[in-house]
């Protein structure tokens, strides 16, 4: 069970929830690669493009009145447009309206999926960000133009609100469309986990899936211990801005990589996870607290969900004596203090180092901290052990 320093993966020890549905095998991959444990509950579906009505209905609009500018969001929802086109005998209608005007691509695979379906692009900018594909059209000037939207999941409505202020009509395409999953049970156990502390981050890829958690949350009456847990013991990573909007909007600090990708993010995670963690010289031993393991001067040990609460109590006052009674307050599921004893006993163990957490007699228990490390001293009593001999 044990790992050396110089093996011990960045993110080994933490735990990390996935809200999403598109790409989540990828994300989970990448981050088992580097060590953390995963816990998926997909806080949405995609609407197959087939079925989707909604999408089907504004093709059919823009093939009765092409857009003079159609701008591409996406790669993947631009091909899946046509493709979902081609099964309803309109994909030869739809490039013959959509060639009619001008395509304005987002990024470069939009710009290669353009390209792909044997239009041509006219404007891509250098940012692939929607604000400057805003900025762009807005300078050159809309006012009587026509302009499709290709979306992506999450709707744009501050980029169609200012275009439709600018004079523009828009219309925008529902491209993979989200709605709630059909399974709700794997986005309740992750809700559950994150209130109980057994998830370290959350990992968002679109805006509508932070809303769908949230929006669940509400359902069950814990929207308030969510957003708690949000600013608090648990890291919200975004893949982006607009991903963390809904977030944002209740104060929830988030993290975010400079560029919106899903290897960027998973990099930027990696360089915020060891500033999570709490280092302590204890019984001449230096630990780094994760999620849910501990380093041990390098070795890392998985330590169980009680155990771990139990230690976390003792670490926020190192060297000083914690009493049973408030251990047992901490305990999820404690009754008496024998099951403190226990859960002590199972801590050590795990720990592999029974000196790192000693016993005071009929008062409580302590981090054995090195002198001199900040405890001013206090150390709270006697101890039935030191770290050489071992507690009782």
């Amino acid at each position: 069970m044990s790992t050396h320093a110089e093996a011990v993966p960045p993110l080994a020890g933490f735990t990390v929830g996935i809200t999403a549905a598109r790409r989540a095998e990828e994300l989970a991959t990448m981050l088992e690669r580097r060590g953390a444990t995963i816990q998926h509950g997909p806080a949405l579906r995609i609407v197959a493009l087939a079925d989707d009505t909604d999408l089907q209905t504004a093709t059919r609009a823009l093939i009765e009145n092409p857009p003079d500018i159609t701008v591409a969001t996406t790669g993947i929802g631009y091909r899946g447009w046509i493709e979902a086109a081609d099964g309803w005998g309109l994909g030869e209608d739809l490039l013959a309206a959509l060639g009619q005007g001008e395509m304005l691509a987002r990024g470069p695979k939009a710009r290669g999926a353009i390209r792909a379906s044997g239009l041509v692009d006219a404007w891509s900018p250098e940012s692939e960000s929607t604000a400057e594909v805003l900025e762009h059209l807005l300078e050159r000037g809309v006012e009587g133009r026509r302009i499709a939207v290709q979306l992506h999941g999450e709707p744009l409505p501050d980029v169609v609100e200012a275009l439709e202020l600018a004079g523009a009509e828009v219309r925008t395409v529902p491209v993979y469309r989200w709605a709630p999953p059909a399974d709700l049970g794997p986005l309740d156990r992750l809700l559950d986990a994150v209130l109980a502390g057994g998830i370290d981050m959350l990992a968002f890829t679109s805006a509508p899936a932070a809303a769908g958690l949230l929006s669940r949350a509400s359902e069950r009456g814990k929207h308030d211990e969510l957003v708690a847990a949000l600013r608090g013991p648990v890291l919200a990573l975004c893949v982006g801005p607009v991903t963390a909007a809904p977030l944002e909007a209740l104060d929830v600090p988030t993290v975010q990589p400079q560029r919106s990708r899903l290897g960027a993010m998973v990099r930027t995670l990696e360089s915020v996870a060891p500033a999570r963690a709490r280092r302590l010289p204890v019984g001449g031993k230096e630990i780094e607290l994760r999620g849910h393991a501990v380093l041990v001067d390098g070795v890392l040990r998985p330590v169980p969900p009680t155990p771990m609460a139990l230690l976390r109590v003792l670490a926020r006052r190192p060297g000083r004596v914690v009493a049973r009674s408030e251990l047992l307050a901490a305990q999820p599921g404690g009754t008496d203090e024998h099951a403190v004893e226990n859960a002590i006993a199972r801590l050590r163990t795990a720990l592999g180092e029974p000196g790192l957490v000693q016993t005071v007699v009929r008062r409580g228990y302590r981090l054995a901290l090195e002198p001199g490390t900040g405890n001013g001293g206090l150390t709270g009593g006697h101890c039935t052990a030191d770290a050489r001999t071992g507690p009782r």
